[in-house]
């Protein structure tokens, strides 16, 4: 039967959620099409909304963490209940461990049926109460303008993250007479006048000081004043894993990537700084080299620990200063700041020169096809707006070490280690930013994860580019294997597709590449396509690390 619509002043449910992404300034979205929110595509037709249609509800999540990365407004994406959230889940832990706003709309059994463990039925409270800031049932259409707005600013404000709402099949096409809910804009927090000049102070008496970015928010006007702080202020700035871009590696404040594999000499000169300002992130795993960086347990004086979150402040590191803001609030804050003495120069120019010597020339490894070269090029050859996602693997300590983020929001990965993010990100990307070059790098285990969305990139003509680096094994578990058990070789092998073969049954371009020096011609050919491409690529297995071989991590040398 077809359904009408609505009397005259009342709205379905799912007609006033759509009215409300709208109000919200949602341009697009992506989703699984599930038979429990067949309203919600119906509202969606004629919105404006730019609605992706993917093949997999993991790869729709990582697409929509991607947009929140991007521009700081909640990613949205649409599945279905049961396996299409479980699905869904990589990407909202993603969008938590990486502080990423986004907002998972997830369709439910009918509310009559609830509790009898009806057909897909979850608890989503129950099921992503510890990964989403906020879960919630809408059970009430007249509700949807309050809680919307409400998820959108749970997801944006303080440390961003993820929000999931679950949405009734029955709930969605109640009616209901109801007013919009108004656009959310988040609060920006000013740091305080106290902890303010409490910085200066220590900023003042600082000789050998160093700023490390983190979180997601050092976009825009936020970038443009951290560098100018930096500049004022004498301080070199690193920023944490996969947070390039935050500020330019081409600048001379820019002290290199604090990341897994990082410089020694950058993580010597944290240990030797008489003051480190922690700016938006947490400093987790990863950034802190396995918490050694920095004193936990006796806490540490020299740290000032920014965050927009105060319960992250002392979370684990105990600094002499906390300050509460976020990005934008912190350079407003500080924006009228005495200039500090120049004293510090040698001491900037130390550490950018230490940068330069470890990122710009790669380290030869077994093979014809050499990582690092391929990303010098790369470097070397895009243009500084040129986005570069991945997903997990050795593959990409070589762009860790050596491609230099210079615009923001130009690496797209998962703090979280998530494979499989790579390909979705870059969909995304380059929907959101068309004139852009956008190149997704993957490993070969990793690829697979979320393969399948080399058709949505078909069906949208989305123009990736997808380097599928093969070296016939999960590399980094394997590393770790040699590592512990030498030679004893257990579930890390692989028996690969022909990825180019594959990829040319989806409709896109592609070519296998063995040798490194025929890289740049086939890279321009994908370019010239002008259709998806993927350039699959052969590593040796011996080249398993940026600087060990395998044989080395085995024998132990």
């Amino acid at each position: 039967m077809h359904r009408t619509r609505p009397p005259k002043g009342t709205r379905t449910g799912a007609q006033i959620l759509v009215d409300q992404l709208l109000i919200q300034g949602v341009e697009r979205a992506t989703c699984v099409p599930g038979e429990s929110y067949l309203s919600v595509l119906d509202a969606l037709i004629g919105s404006g909304v730019d609605l992706l249609t993917c093949r997999q509800e993991g790869g729709a999540a990582m697409m929509a963490e991607a947009y929140g990365k991007m521009t700081g407004r909640p990613g949205i994406c649409f599945v279905t209940r049961g396996p299409g959230a479980t699905n869904a889940a990589a990407g909202v832990h993603i969008a938590a461990q990486d502080s990423t706003p986004m907002v998972l709309f997830v369709g439910q059994v009918a509310r009559g049926m609830r509790h009898r463990e009806a057909f897909q039925e979850l608890d989503y409270s129950a099921v992503f109460g510890t990964i989403a800031k906020w879960a919630v049932e809408i059970d009430d259409a007249a509700r949807i303008p309050e809680l919307l707005a409400r998820a959108f600013r749970v997801a944006t404000q303080g440390r961003p993250g993820p929000v999931v709402i679950a949405l009734p099949e029955d709930m969605l096409i109640d009616t209901a007479d109801v007013s919009d809910a108004p656009k959310v804009l988040p609060i920006d927090m000013v740091p305080s006048q106290a902890a303010t000049a409490d910085l200066a102070n220590r900023l003042a008496r600082a000789k050998r000081p160093i700023a490390i970015l983190g979180g997601g928010g050092w976009r825009g006007a936020a970038r443009e004043g951290i560098v100018a702080f930096a500049e004022r202020h004498g301080l070199p700035v690193c920023t944490q894993f996969r947070r390039g871009g935050s500020f330019p590696a081409d600048h001379p404040n820019y002290a290199g990537d604090l990341s897994i594999g990082a410089n020694p000499t950058l993580v010597s000169a944290i240990k030797e700084a008489d003051l480190v300002l922690m700016l938006g992130g947490r400093m987790s795993e990863m950034p802190s080299q396995n918490y050694t960086l920095l004193d936990i347990g006796a806490g540490d004086d020299r740290l000032v620990h920014l965050h927009a979150d105060a319960e992250e402040i002392g979370r684990v590191y105990q600094p002499g200063l906390g300050m509460i803001g976020t990005p934008r609030g912190f350079v407003e804050a500080v924006s009228g700041l005495s200039a500090a003495p120049n004293r510090q120069s040698e001491w900037v120019a130390r550490l950018r020169q230490d940068y330069l010597d470890w990122s710009r020339d790669p380290l030869p490894l077994p093979g014809a096809f050499q990582m690092g070269e391929v990303v010098c090029w790369l470097r070397d050859t895009l243009g500084p707006d040129a986005a570069i996602t991945n997903g997990a693997g050795n593959f990409a300590t070589w762009i860790n070490r050596h491609y230099g983020f210079r615009d923001d929001a130009t690496q797209l990965a998962p703090t979280s280690g998530s494979m499989g993010y790579g390909l979705p990100a870059a969909v995304m990307a380059k929907r959101q930013q068309p004139d852009r070059d956008v190149i997704c790098v993957a490993g070969d285990g990793d690829i697979m994860m979320t393969v399948q969305e080399l058709a949505t990139a078909v069906q949208h003509d989305i123009p990736v580019i997808v380097m599928v680096i093969d070296n016939g094994m999960f590399g980094t578990i394997r590393m770790h294997q040699e590592r512990e058990y030498p030679g004893r070789i257990s579930a890390t092998a692989l028996r690969n597709p022909d990825f180019a073969a594959m990829a040319l049954s989806f409709g896109c371009h592609a070519e296998t590449v063995q040798d490194s020096a025929d890289f740049p011609a086939a890279f321009q050919r994908a370019k010239d396509s002008g259709k998806p491409a993927l350039l699959h690529c052969f590593l040796d297995p011996e080249a398993l690390t940026i600087a060990k071989t395998l044989t080395q991590i085995r024998d132990g040398s």
